[in-house]
């Protein structure tokens, strides 16, 4: 059986083509600029990228363009749709109400809009993907997978904050966290590349990219995570802040005579590594300039790498201990300067990096020093295998 993948943003879309019996990508793509006059696919199949320039108005138009590629005679993987045996969307918040993937149904996508206030850059993207599907293959089984229903295994007295209870019960609330999917993938990769049951292991799972949460999974559930009630909570990211002294949003407010929505826009799209160094919101800029002897550059890659290690320890503390440290997504998988500053700062938890086996981007690989007392691994991550294989379960 053949699955689609798809992960809506506002003005974008990135799809696979998985086959489920080998777990093997035949097709990925990226669907740029929906909704503008110069948006553009770029397809790649069988180890060649094809770039298409292509009027879609909207997710349907970008959709449809993309199912006409998959099943086309030289750009295609399948003869025709009859092959799909379902369709997995990514959706980054569930709230409360999902714990696990589900079949899409006209009930799910009025949850899935009722969380858009959780997740308002996510949610709602993923309504119009999944609307659009439901006009152009209505007859097509959906699943939706959740980022945050890998989380729902978190005990209340790590989830609820300390403030009046009843914004809990009336607005939900909470600690949710995000990144779900690509932790419970490398938790269970790692545990197979270990060779031990995950149910025997406490693992730390570290998703660095432009987005970053840390997790702890103690017998294969999710037990602490950085970020909250949003993806903005955590550890700094490249533009988003991460936590902070609820006071400063107020004191700031008030000096800069600033609104909601301006605050908003500073905290997600001007803090973070990006705000503390003025350089980029890619942390190979930032290395850059602080190897060139930029201060505020390596200042933010210090209070990067403190605050994800003080996080990591913080998870140890949640699960009594750590047996497996992981570095995932771009900077996890690609960032060996970053790698090493966090696993330095954690030697008294007997974190002991390799930093010969340390030097490699985008390798599956141990990275730990033979006396290091936690193994550490680079696992390049796979949201898309995993929303494959929570929509194969379901649809069978």
């Amino acid at each position: 059986m053949k699955i689609l993948v798809l992960n809506s943003g506002s003005s974008s879309l990135k799809y696979q083509v998985i086959d489920m019996e080998t777990e093997e990508m035949l097709a990925k793509g990226y669907f740029e600029r929906i909704g503008q006059p110069n948006s553009f696919l770029t397809h790649k199949v069988h180890g060649q990228k094809h770039k298409f320039e292509h009027n879609a108005k909207n997710h349907e138009q970008a959709i449809e363009f993309v199912l006409n590629r998959i099943t086309n005679p030289h750009y295609g993987v399948i003869k025709s749709l009859e092959e799909l045996g379902g369709i997995g969307h990514r959706v980054v918040h569930g709230g409360e109400k999902f714990k696990d993937a589900v079949i899409i149904t006209d009930e799910v996508i009025e949850e899935i809009k009722r969380c858009a206030d959780l997740a308002p850059l996510h949610n709602p993207a993923a309504v119009l993907g999944i609307e659009a599907c439901k006009k152009i293959v209505p007859d097509m089984k959906m699943v939706a997978v959740f980022d945050t229903a890998f989380h729902q295994t978190i005990s209340k007295e790590k989830y609820i904050y300390p403030i009046p209870y009843n914004y809990y019960k009336k607005y939900g609330v909470r600690k949710y966290g995000a990144h779900g999917t690509s932790h419970q993938y490398v938790a269970n990769r790692v545990a197979e590349l270990i060779g031990k049951d995950i149910k025997e292991l406490k693992i730390v799972n570290c998703h660095l990219g432009q987005g970053c949460s840390v997790c702890a999974i103690k017998n294969g559930e999710s037990v602490e995570t950085s970020m909250g009630l949003t993806p903005l909570g955590g550890i700094p990211m490249g533009s988003r802040s991460g936590d902070l002294d609820p006071s400063i949003i107020t004191y700031l407010m008030e000096k800069e005579n600033l609104s909601v929505d301006d605050m908003n826009y500073i905290l997600n799209k001007e803090s973070g590594i990006y705000g503390i160094s003025g350089v980029s919101v890619d942390m190979r800029d930032i290395e850059v300039e602080a190897a060139a002897g930029g201060y505020h550059a390596q200042l933010a890659l210090d209070v990067f790498h403190y605050l994800t290690a003080c996080y990591i320890a913080r998870c140890a503390v949640a699960m009594g201990g750590i047996d497996v440290l992981t570095f995932t997504a771009g900077v996890g998988e690609k960032g060996p300067i970053s790698r090493k500053a966090i696993c330095e700062q954690l030697e008294f938890l007997g974190v002991k990096i390799d930093e010969e086996r340390n030097e490699v981007k985008g390798e599956e690989r141990e990275i730990s020093a033979p006396d290091s007392r936690v193994k550490i691994y680079i696992v390049p991550t796979n949201e898309e295998l995993m929303i494959a294989r929570e929509t194969l379960k379901l649809v069978e």
